[in-house]
């Protein structure tokens, strides 16, 4: 495992749904991954910049507006190449997010297309650190987490999937409770108590808060 001093990790709350863009990265290596660019890509790259670490993947948990609306922006202030990351499923959704967005009578520019397609159980390397891509979908259909492998302590970027004391929605296209349900009870659930959560909106919990008090998926 590596030391704290070398983890990077920051939840950044985007636009005014406040969805959560989480900057995870390792020191040592110098590399950091963006997970989640929901908006305000100058703020986004304006932290980036300031961790001094160089950006390697942009990752999306899911393609709703509020976790993939910033994404044009965002790869317009970043080097070219860097790959964007979505597991197959999610593309119409992201693919969609101008449409999202007019139904909320905002204009935003179509992401580009990803060069990443993240699978289940697969590994994507940061320096010494391993982000391995769990398919929880539920919330929409391609949804993913990230549990993260080589941190100081158990971590997991959950994206929208699992909430401090609530779910993901499950009546937006694709959504389905008993889907999400057993997503979070086979991938979640799974993973140790003291796993900490980073979720897609507001604070962090753990796994074992969750398991023994979430009133809509108790363990």
């Amino acid at each position: 495992m590596k030391s704290l001093d070398s983890l990077f990790l920051e939840a950044l709350a985007v636009g005014p749904i406040q969805a959560n863009c989480v900057l995870v990265g390792e020191r040592e290596a110098g590399v950091l991954a963006i997970v989640d660019p929901g908006e305000e890509a100058a703020r986004i790259v304006e932290r980036v910049e300031g961790s001094g670490l160089r950006p390697v993947m942009v990752l999306h948990t899911h393609g709703h507006l509020d976790h993939a609306g910033g994404t044009a922006d965002l790869m317009r202030r970043l080097p070219a190449g860097i790959p964007i990351g979505l597991h197959r499923d999610e593309l119409p959704l992201y693919q969609g997010v101008a449409m999202q967005g007019r139904m909320f009578g905002l204009e935003v520019e179509r992401p580009p297309e990803p060069t990443l397609w993240l699978e289940h159980g697969q590994r994507l390397a940061l320096g010494g650190l391993a982000l391995e891509v769990r398919h929880t979908p539920g919330h929409s259909p391609g949804g993913v987490c990230f549990v993260v492998h080589g941190a100081p302590a158990p971590l997991v970027i959950a994206g929208d999937v699992l909430f401090s004391g609530s779910i993901g929605r499950t009546d937006l296209m694709g959504g389905s409770f008993p889907v999400l349900e057993a997503s979070i009870r086979e991938q979640l659930y799974t993973l140790p108590d003291e796993t900490r959560v980073i979720c897609g909106h507001g604070p962090d919990t753990t796994i074992g808060r969750e398991r023994s008090s979430n009133p809509f998926v108790a363990g």
